[in-house]
């Protein structure tokens, strides 16, 4: 079993943060509009779309917010028209930086994104430049609160069923499985009872990168909060690790 990361620490205590603020509910309406404009709004038929649903449900979004979306999504309503897009560049240190976008103004948003990385160390770079660093992995999270069994039973059943890892931090538990059998595990957990709390599909770093220099480690935190706030990313993946020199609590 692999650790989880201090970025990985500060990143779910975030989110938590985020949730409890709203602030979520934004990202999680396009993705529903996006899935269900790609593959129908029915999510028995559509992976993409049960997800989402779930996504949004796990962060005690309204029934009728999700509703609207998904309508929105199969034409039902009026609303934006939303483009997927990923830029990609490099951090302070070197660090390989993706950020996954839902945008309706690219112009708009490629200036946005691009004034970030360069304001805090960073170069936005050709697309190809670095997402051959990462590979795409389902990815399951579960609260250690909500678990009804111990790590050896979460572990067999996980591996039981097709994962390729499982890692922890101070709150959860997060089970990697290849795309393609990230239902088949999704759906052994729930078989048994086990709340999910967060699935989607994650860019996986091939190797990482170490940060020992605490300035350098603050202003990629600041960096990656940015990219993470900004309206239109859905998703922001990078190859770091901080030391084991560098304090958690100096980075919060």
């Amino acid at each position: 079993m692999s650790g989880h990361s201090k970025w990985a620490n500060i990143k779910h205590k975030k989110a938590k943060a985020d949730a409890q603020k709203g602030k979520i509910f934004t990202k999680l309406g396009r993705e529903l509009i996006v899935a269900a404009r790609a593959g129908g709004g029915d999510p028995n038929n559509n992976f993409r779309l049960k997800i989402a649903i779930d996504n949004a449900k796990s962060a005690n979004m309204p029934n009728d917010n999700i509703q609207r979306a998904i309508q929105k999504g199969v034409g039902g309503g009026e609303g934006e028209s939303y483009e997927e897009l990923r830029y990609e560049g490099y951090g302070p240190g070197g660090v390989a930086i993706m950020v996954d976008i839902m945008t309706d103004n690219r112009n708009r948003t490629a200036g946005e994104v691009r004034h970030i990385f360069s304001k805090h160390g960073g170069n936005l770079g050709e697309t190809g430049c670095v997402n051959w660093m990462f590979t795409e992995k389902g990815q399951l999270m579960i609260l250690k609160e909500d678990l009804k069994c111990d790590e050896d039973e979460l572990m067999l059943l996980v591996l039981e069923a097709g994962a390729e890892d499982l890692q922890q931090d101070e709150e959860s538990f997060v089970v990697y499985t290849a795309p393609d059998d990230m239902e088949a595990v999704r759906q052994a957990l729930l078989d048994q009872g086990i709340a999910i709390e967060e699935a989607k599909i994650n860019q996986v770093p091939q190797n990482t990168i170490e940060i020992a220099d605490l300035e350098q480690a603050k202003k990629l935190v600041r960096m990656m909060e940015l990219l993470e706030d900004h309206d239109d990313s859905q998703g922001v993946y990078a190859n770091f690790e901080f030391a084991d020199s560098i304090d958690e609590e100096e980075l919060d």
